[in-house]
């Protein structure tokens, strides 16, 4: 447990000048280091929030809350529930909630707290909020990561409003808060932010006092470049360009001359950071997201999507074994027979991929998903087998035709087991007029051929094959 709202906000290296700690402007041996960019940068204010314009409109709860209003009513302000992707402002909100008027900010991390330290932060509130009037804001990072004992210890606290609970979240909350905890809590969903916002957060960070107080300059390919690899995230952001700054300042040879900023351009960006942030999270809504735009990918003949979403999944360290069940799955409920071959190929992927591993399994499942998405698309099977399902589970499908039951065993035949059965191959082209299906389903029709690839000529000949074991068509002759 830690009161964080002096050392968050404050200027910690001691002299609250603002200056960074670059290269040769940095601070005498013995002094204490300076916060990273991204703290230094952390907004004071609503108003100096980049992005969630959407959450902060006039009358918001996150408004009243900061505040200091009561948007949970006359009892006093709502906890709070924040979900969202890193690095799109939680904490931040958190610590400007924090500056309230009459507020004490205590923050735990769900990674290192137990029951143990919820408790004692719940005791020390109702004291603060009887004795001294104070209201305590209790940030609890990455709450998804406490059990559900851990989160049940929360409630008293929240219920009778002891603490403004902020709690932060990566994962939906649905899937990983308890429900009594998150129905007396107001969800509210960040968006990652816009490259506008990141760019807008980098330029500020450039210039001011807080931040690298205009020791650096940026070209536009730096900033593009910076930009383009924060994928949405502000601290990853703030952190490529204080390293990209570091880099410059380091290089600039003796005393540096704040009146003539060091520029920053693409290569020591690159130098800096050169590969972006995938978003992806085995165990959460990346991996459901991702895999669902995936198949509706493949589905949708997008090849390019498809390919897109594999690559993103196999960076992120997606196992490809998971994969190339999906790509089986597509190639038999939307290629079906449109195109038979697909799914003989999106089997030999999955052995191939087995055989193989990472990272040449990547070419294997390439070529499967390319395959897949490329096909024609039918879901006439997996339609017709589902409406099959449908008619057995509402109890249709009377008794087997006598005809077809088994006539293998003793006093089968008495029973009338067989007789009538016509043997197929008997028949012209193997095809005999008889009734198969039992009588409360005789004509139902499960399979619907598509006019797509290979269904084209073969919907011609399941309406023949139906017309003549139902007796609608004279059977072929040996010679038709």
């Amino acid at each position: 447990m830690t009161d964080l709202f002096d050392s968050a906000f404050g200027d910690d290296d001691g002299n609250d000048d603002g200056t960074p700690t670059f290269g040769a402007a940095a601070p005498a041996s013995g002094s204490r280091p300076r916060s990273p960019l991204a703290v230094r940068m952390r907004p004071r204010t609503l108003d100096e929030v980049v992005g969630q314009q959407h959450l902060l409109g006039p009358g918001s709860p996150l408004q009243l809350l900061a505040g200091g209003g009561a948007s949970g009513g006359p009892a006093g302000p709502a906890s709070v529930m924040l979900w969202g992707p890193p690095g799109t402002g939680k904490t931040t909100l958190a610590h400007v909630i924090a500056r309230g008027p009459g507020r004490k900010f205590v923050e735990l991390s769900a990674i290192t707290a137990g029951v143990k330290d919820v408790r004692r932060v719940m005791d020390q509130a109702l004291t603060d909020r009887d004795l001294h009037g104070r209201t305590t804001v209790l940030f609890l990072d990455e709450i998804h990561r406490f059990n559900k004992a851990q989160q049940d210890a929360l409630l008293p606290g929240v219920e009778n409003r002891w603490v403004v609970l902020i709690a932060a979240t990566t994962e939906n909350p649905s899937f990983s808060v308890v429900s009594p905890l998150l129905s007396r809590s107001i969800l509210l969903t960040l968006k990652p932010l816009t490259s506008a916002d990141i760019q807008a957060l980098v330029e500020r960070a450039v210039t001011d006092p807080r931040g690298l107080d205009g020791l650096v300059t940026l070209t536009d390919e730096a900033l593009d470049h910076l930009v383009r690899l924060a994928s949405g995230d502000a601290r990853r952001a703030l952190t490529t360009l204080e390293a990209a700054a570091g880099v410059a300042l380091s290089e600039t040879e003796g005393p540096h001359d704040a009146g003539t900023p060091v520029e920053v351009d693409l290569a020591i960006a690159e130098r800096a950071i050169d590969a972006a942030a995938v978003r992806y999270d085995r165990a959460g809504d990346q991996h459901y997201d991702i895999i669902s735009a995936f198949i509706k990918s493949v589905r949708g003949s997008d090849v390019d999507a498809a390919l897109h979403y594999l690559a993103r999944m196999l960076e992120a360290g997606e196992d490809p074994r998971f994969i190339s069940r999906r790509i089986m799955i597509s190639a038999a409920e939307d290629v079906g027979m449109a195109d038979p071959t697909a799914l003989q190929t999106a089997v030999a992927a999955a052995q191939a991929v087995a055989l193989i591993g990472m990272p040449e399994a990547r070419i294997i499942l390439a070529e499967a998903v390319v395959h897949v998405a490329t096909a024609p698309k039918s879901n006439a099977a997996y339609l017709g087998i589902n409406a099959a399902i449908s008619d057995v589970r509402a109890g249709r499908g009377t008794m087997v035709p006598p005809p077809l039951r088994d006539a293998h065993y003793a006093g089968s035949a008495a029973l009338g087991h067989g007789r009538g059965y016509i043997y197929s191959h008997d028949s012209p082209h193997s095809i005999a007029t008889q009734q198969y299906a039992p009588d409360d389903l005789v004509g139902r029709d499960y399979y619907q051929p598509t006019g797509n690839g290979l269904e084209r000529d073969l919907s011609v000949r399941v309406e023949r094959l139906r017309a003549i074991i139902r007796g609608t068509e004279a059977p072929p002759t040996p010679s038709t």
